[in-house]
């Protein structure tokens, strides 16, 4: 096909060369052909697209029906002097490594982290491996390489779990997507140090489809951390990526994800998990941003003994709706699943805990459990819990439990009382309240998300 361009004057154009707008097949074959992809991609592509010109949208959650697909930026193709998929820091372009210094990415590489990925907009701009995990045969890459490199594995997996015709973002996320990675830990690889990947949405009216794939052989383990965000422009722009984790036998996989999106995006993110015998899927999620978000990471726990936790935090302030639960299906025997949710609300801000536990025919034994805490910080925010259980066993332990509260009047008087502003002294409780999650994260980003419950404080009282 033709290398034809369309050009879209935005804030950061300095960065790039082509924007496509608007959504039919031309704009899908040109991201296909950019990223030269197989033929089977493409015509995945093109299916997920008829499929989404026909599927109806949610009709629960947030208002989304201010999205407008025809006036959103699908691929940004980087200028000739971009870097794609450097291995080594210095190689990234200045303009570029500012954005992610400021995040500190490279010192947290250095002191922690064994891995970092970076995504701006449509393309992978920072990967590093470890040279001792290359021999070990362990692929940790940009997804779109991975498909030219290792077409078989990816096609294997790829929407696997989550098909286009799951729902109205996943078809769309299965036309347009571009970016993302992929994991592959082959059998008996046991990884101590995390993954990290960034993703940043830096385009005016822009999007971010990214792909997550993390395949995990039969008794391995890996941790992987992913943090997102974006720049605060005047037009709405929209988040609808998709995460994929396949956990093999006597298998282990923990998830981190910290959602910080600007106040004009919609957060419509898919994560789901197929987790085999004896094996364990943590979830663990901060969700921060955004002005609407409906996130339900999924857990299906296919075998005997797989079990799954799911650890969030999540944040609504003003003009905020989040709409984020999990959703937990137990299929066979000794399954057990673990939810806490905490969220917190404050000026006008509004939070809808949607919870799924499915506990099917087969699934004897099983133990799921679920806490959603809710802590409101004034008079005019909200919190909803909307739980949904469904028991096919008479053999099963479920339990449900929801809290609401304010901030306790005792405990801010009593730490005002030791020369803290009511400001300090309700962001020390705030902390407490949420240190069960923190706890649970390195310490480098314990710190920063603590940092930035702060900055969320800031303004709360008076």
């Amino acid at each position: 096909m033709g290398d034809s361009q369309i050009f879209i004057e935005t804030p950061d154009n300095v960065l790039y060369d082509v924007f496509l707008k608007w959504l039919n097949e031309e704009t899908i074959k040109k991201i296909s052909f950019d990223l030269n992809e197989p033929e089977w991609m493409l015509q995945s592509r093109l299916e997920s697209f008829k499929i989404f010109q026909k599927i109806k949208k949610p009709d629960f959650g947030p208002d989304i029906s201010s999205v407008d697909f025809d006036n959103l930026v699908y691929y940004a193709k980087p200028k000739k002097w971009f870097v794609w998929a450097a291995d080594s820091w210095d190689k990234v372009p200045q303009n570029i490594k500012n954005i992610f210094q400021r995040l500190n990415i490279p010192e947290a590489e250095q002191q922690f982290l064994a891995w970092v990925g970076g995504q701006f907009d449509s393309s992978v701009v920072y990967h590093k491996l470890k040279e001792k995990r290359q021999k070990s045969w362990i692929i940790f890459d940009d997804i779109s390489v991975a498909i030219r490199e290792y077409p078989d594995l990816v096609r294997k997996y790829f929407m696997k779990l989550v098909p286009s015709t799951d729902h109205e973002f996943a078809a769309l996320h299965g036309a347009v997507w571009s970016g993302g990675t992929f994991v592959y830990i082959p059998e008996w690889i046991q990884i101590s140090d995390p993954l990290q990947a960034y993703f940043r949405m830096n385009t005016y009216e822009g999007w971010q489809f990214e792909h997550t794939l993390i395949v995990l052989g039969d008794s391995t383990s890996c941790s992987y951390i992913e943090w997102c965000s974006a720049p605060k422009y005047d037009k709405r722009s929209l988040h609808a990526g998709c995460v994929e984790i396949f956990v093999g036998k006597n298998s282990s996989m923990r998830y981190t994800s910290v959602e910080n999106w600007s106040l004009n995006t919609f957060n419509l993110n898919t994560k789901r998990a197929l987790v085999e015998e004896n094996s364990h899927m943590e979830w663990i999620g901060w969700n921060l941003g955004s002005w609407a978000t409906m996130l339900y990471p999924c857990s299906i726990l296919k075998w005997d003994n797989s079990t799954s936790d799911n650890l969030s935090l999540v944040v609504a302030s003003k003009d905020q709706h989040q709409d984020v639960g999990t959703k937990v299906i137990h299929i066979w025997k000794n399954t057990s699943s673990n939810t806490i949710s905490k969220s917190i609300s404050k000026s006008w801000g509004v939070n809808t805990y949607r919870g799924l536990v499915q506990i099917q025919p087969w699934a004897e034994n099983a133990v799921a459990l679920t806490r959603c805490d809710a802590l409101l910080l004034d008079e005019i925010s909200v919190s909803d819990t909307i739980p949904t259980i469904q028991i096919k066993t008479d053999d099963a332990t479920v339990s449900h439990e929801a809290t609401a509260g304010k901030i306790d009047e005792n405990q801010l008087f009593y730490l005002m009382s030791r020369w803290l502003t009511e400001e300090k002294a309700m962001a020390m409780i705030v902390n407490g309240f949420i240190s069960s999650v923190t706890k649970e994260l390195p310490l480098e980003y314990a710190w920063e998300l603590n940092h930035l419950i702060q900055m969320e404080m800031e303004g709360s009282v008076g």
